[in-house]
């Protein structure tokens, strides 16, 4: 009888054992090729940003080893998003928050309070704390850096991995990133194999403020990386730098072939004639505001509106994996006749139902058809 007591008792330590193994140190190269140690696998994570990605890479139990995290990126941000998620994922609505960088509200002290052994951040968020991080590193904190905004196949990819690591979930990144190469991979050879005379100019504004205000365009980052992505031209210079106002006389001057308005949900409750895509958003309502653009001074003579290539894109889908949707749009708009069978409203849906826990269900893209 106590033998038989020994080794239940010595099973279950060995149970518990093997269920929180300690912690080893790994070595991991950031997106900023910053050669930091975690100890893996994370007990206690604090999250900058990336939360869908975060899930996406790391699975349904993504979140369990997560404490903390900038609520108002995501809540604030993408508000409609937040609610599906946070009603599906309970977890969401336990995690701490540690404050908002844009709006100065990052508490370096709250995050030292919920004692984590790691923080990810946005390579945006890294740059724009700066020495605000010396208490959380002296502290002996790991900060790991992630970018998906510059939006170049290569930080991609290498986010994917980095997650992919910090979770545990190795091979499931590798799936991904493979899935994303292999769309950017089809879009550019066909666009290489079509020897076209000219590469196609195309204008992307964020339309937030509606045609009456001359929103920001990219160049560097997100949307403009995503025309350099497919092999187009982009409208805006290089001096817009990641993103930018172009003026509106410099929009006629360019001559876009194909223009992108992109919105999101939180435009619909602001901004009446604000470009509106995205959750729960109806193509009716999408189109009317995407039609509104087109009465811009001078844009009936652009090309891209005498030949009805203006197209609307839900904004929030240009720094994550599930934007290689984005980026089969964006070469649609640009080559509508190459990429006919692209259907990038399903691709997105696709990654959702492949690895995430909910389902959204509205305007994601919007191609009107031509009159």
């Amino acid at each position: 009888m106590k033998l038989r007591f020994s080794t239940l008792a010595l099973s279950t330590v060995l149970a518990l054992s093997a269920g929180f193994a300690s912690a080893a140190p790994v070595k991991i190269k950031d997106v900023l090729d910053r050669e930091v140690t975690v100890d893996l696998p994370a007990k206690r994570v604090v999250l900058g940003f990336y939360y869908q990605d975060y899930m996406a890479i790391g699975g349904e139990h993504a979140l369990d080893n997560v404490v903390g995290f900038s609520k108002k990126v995501w809540s604030g941000w993408a508000p409609a998003s937040w609610e599906l998620f946070s009603k599906k994922v309970d977890k969401l609505n336990k995690l701490e928050d540690v404050g908002e960088i844009e709006e100065g509200t990052f508490s370096t002290e709250k995050v030292l309070s919920l004692k984590p052994d790691l923080l990810v951040l946005a390579d945006w968020q890294y740059e724009s704390l700066g020495s605000d991080l010396d208490a959380i590193t002296e502290a002996g904190i790991p900060v790991v850096v992630l970018d998906y905004n510059a939006q170049t196949l290569e930080r991609h990819l290498k986010s994917t991995k980095i997650i992919g690591e910090l979770t545990g979930q190795q091979a499931r990144a590798e799936k991904i990133a493979g899935e994303y190469q292999g769309i950017v991979d089809h879009i550019q050879k066909t666009v290489k194999d079509a020897k076209l005379p000219k590469a196609p100019k195309v204008y992307i504004e964020f339309g937030r403020g509606g045609p009456a205000e001359q929103g920001i365009t990219f160049y560097s980052s997100m949307w403009g990386s995503m025309i350099s992505l497919v092999g187009a031209e982009n409208a805006a210079p290089e001096a817009i730098g990641k993103w930018g106002v172009l003026a509106a006389e410099k929009v006629l001057a360019a001559q876009p072939d194909a223009i992108i308005i992109t919105g999101r949900e939180t435009e619909l409750k602001k901004n009446k004639e604000g470009m509106a895509m995205g959750f729960g958003v109806e193509k009716s309502e999408a189109l009317r505001r995407l039609e509104g653009f087109a009465t811009r001074a001078g844009w009936s003579e652009l090309p891209a509106v005498k030949n009805h290539r203006l197209y609307g894109a839900y904004h929030a889908n240009s720094r994550s994996m599930s934007d290689s949707a984005s980026v089969q749009f964006v070469a649609k708009a640009a080559y509508p006749d190459l990429f006919k069978d692209l259907d990038p409203q399903q691709t997105y849906l696709n990654f959702y139902k492949n690895y995430l826990p909910v389902t959204p269900e509205g305007t994601i893209y919007l191609i009107p058809e031509s009159k």
